[in-house]
């Protein structure tokens, strides 16, 4: 069911000075950033040549990511994306055997402008593990 391993997210507390870092100090390729009103977040990709790297940051005081980073005030590991070829498919899968798929179950458009869900951290090892479909 799983496909490649599309990002890794970063919850980011300044998304300038991390786009400065992968830049000036990695000499990473990244995105412009792109503001998901729908998900709370500003997002910038670091360009890699076998998977993405999700430079996250809040958008407004109610994002999810403003609580991670509460938690987490330098930032952290936020999700991993893993790429489906059908998401509905792997939803209704997954539901069968027991994962909680967050929100309401239906997936939403992400930065891909491609179907997103995110599924529960506890049930994945203390991970919450995002799924896009490609």
């Amino acid at each position: 069911m799983l496909g490649n391993l599309n990002h890794v997210a970063l919850a980011v507390p300044n998304l300038k000075a991390a786009q400065k870092a992968y830049e000036d100090s990695l000499g990473a390729k990244l995105s412009q950033p792109q503001a998901l009103p729908e998900h709370g977040v500003t997002v910038v990709f670091v360009e890699l040549p076998n998977t993405k790297i999700e430079l996250l940051e809040p958008l407004g005081e109610d994002s999810p990511i403003a609580g991670f980073l509460k938690k987490n005030p330098d930032g952290g590991m936020h999700h991993l994306c893993y790429e489906v070829n059908d998401i509905l498919h792997a939803r209704d899968h997954l539901v069968e055997n027991g994962a909680r798929v967050l929100g309401d179950g239906e997936p939403k458009v992400g930065a891909h402008g491609k179907p997103v869900l995110f599924l529960h951290p506890k049930d994945f090892f203390g991970t919450l593990i995002e799924l896009e479909q490609v």
